[in-house]
């Protein structure tokens, strides 16, 4: 049987990143092929222009960018707050410390480089942690010792990740992501990419990302109908449509 790939863009301060992953996860669960889905995160930046921190408080940050009152601005948070809590995440924007996420993403091409002891496992773990260290635990994303000590907490060598960080390692890979996401016309994350045919945006709901995988994975491995020797495919009788002949 085929498995079915599944290529996912998303940064790692996007709030309906994390919870597009959560209704992914919740998919999966429910799939009964999920051990046959490979999941890769690829990099994708909001605001690449960003500096490695921003010095004021998220709020005041989004009130500014978008031209609306910190008050208005406190008021989207708790409506996103309300949304992530339906999917069992928590969501603390008040400590969020908001910056440049190109580091963040060439952390997750190490996570996933096999040379480097990578898999996608790994690498799924990395990216659900990253998402905890912005939105719950108000880590300064941009910062290097956070992100060292961030991919060490999920088992990546500390001293490997700031090699990395003090290196243009994975720059490459992070630009050649950035340049596929325009060739797909990706301009808003999560997005979802299946066996590099369907393309489903935004944080769907789960039921609706679990029919794309039932769907994937029906394409992928067709059923042959077979009949016996001599037999034609609709010489044996049964019943259909609510009746049967006779």
């Amino acid at each position: 049987m085929s498995g079915v790939k599944v290529d996912i863009w998303s940064d790692v301060v996007c709030p309906w990143c994390a919870i597009g992953r959560a209704r992914f996860e919740a998919a999966l669960a429910d799939f009964p092929h999920r051990d046959d889905v490979e999941v890769r995160w690829h990099s994708f930046e909001l605001d690449p222009s960003a500096p490695r921190e921003y010095p004021e408080p998220l709020a005041e940050h989004l009130a500014a960018k978008y031209g609306v009152s910190v008050e208005q601005a406190h008021g989207m948070h708790a409506h996103m707050t309300e949304q992530a809590a339906a999917d069992g995440l928590e969501f603390h924007f008040e400590r969020a410390r908001s910056g440049n996420t190109f580091d963040a993403h060439r952390l997750l091409h190490l996570a996933v480089d096999s040379t480097a002891g990578g898999s996608l496992k790994l690498q799924d773990r990395l990216k659900e942690r990253l998402f905890r260290a912005y939105l719950t635990d108000g880590e300064p994303i941009g910062d290097p010792d956070a992100l060292v000590r961030v991919a060490a907490e999920i088992g990546i060598d500390p001293d490997a990740a700031r090699a990395v960080l003090e290196s243009d390692r994975y720059a490459d890979e992070v630009r050649a992501d950035e340049l596929q996401a325009r060739r797909y016309g990706i301009s808003g994350v999560p997005f979802f990419v299946i066996d590099e045919k369907y393309g489903v945006s935004g944080a769907q709901p789960a039921a609706a990302l679990r029919e794309v995988l039932d769907t994937a994975w029906a394409e992928a491995n067709p059923l042959t109908l077979l009949s016996p020797t001599g037999a034609r495919p609709d010489d044996g009788e049964a019943c259909a449509d609510g009746s049967c002949a006779i």
